[in-house]
């Protein structure tokens, strides 16, 4: 659950242009990526013999101050020793992801712990202040710390492998331009 922390990366996308350089984002540099995971929901289900607890009906995960609402929500970790380690998460049906100042919103989420990946797809908008990005695919790479928005056509060289293309598109936005103090000219 730790990389939810890692929404702010996304709002890489929409501070800047996609050619600027990409670092990270603010709300990211004070989430704390050790504290707890919550979790509430109407339901859940533990599958220990599975490694998973399969969690649904308005799930709520929160870490810090980030949050991810769905219909449905899979972790999936392994048992070592005394302790269990998320190793995946796996959230369906209107997934919407918040950090303080970025929102995210997609048909599924996948956090891969293993290859340090976040990825929402289907129909993902991401949101920061009036600035807003849509695509097929939002990809967030927490070693090399880029998010990459894309429509979700063939992969580039720029989307990380093994994550499956969702239908071919294309990425749109809209960026607000900071008004000028002092006059207004040219």
């Amino acid at each position: 659950m730790k990389a939810l922390s890692t929404l702010a990366l996304a709002g890489l996308v929409l501070a800047y242009a996609p050619a600027a350089p990409q670092e990270p984002a603010a709300g990211l540099r004070n989430h704390d990526i050790d504290a707890p995971v919550d979790v509430a929901a109407d339901r859940i289900e533990v599958q220990d013999r599975a490694d998973r607890a399969i969690i649904s009906g308005n799930v709520q995960v929160r870490q810090g101050n980030l949050q991810l609402d769905a219909a449905r929500v899979t972790i999936t970790y392994s048992s070592a020793g005394n302790a269990n380690q998320i190793q995946r998460i796996d959230a369906s049906g209107g997934v919407f992801l918040r950090s303080p100042s970025e929102t995210a919103r997609g048909q599924y989420a996948i956090y891969d712990t293993d290859r340090r990946l976040i990825t929402l797809l289907g129909g993902v908008t991401l949101t920061r202040g009036e600035n807003h990005v849509s695509g097929g695919r939002l990809v967030i790479d927490l070693e090399s710390g880029r998010a990459v928005m894309d429509g979700g056509g063939p992969p580039s060289p720029d989307v990380p492998a093994g994550i499956d293309a969702p239908p071919a598109g294309r990425v749109t936005g809209t960026f607000t331009v900071p008004r000028r103090s002092g006059g207004g000219g040219r």
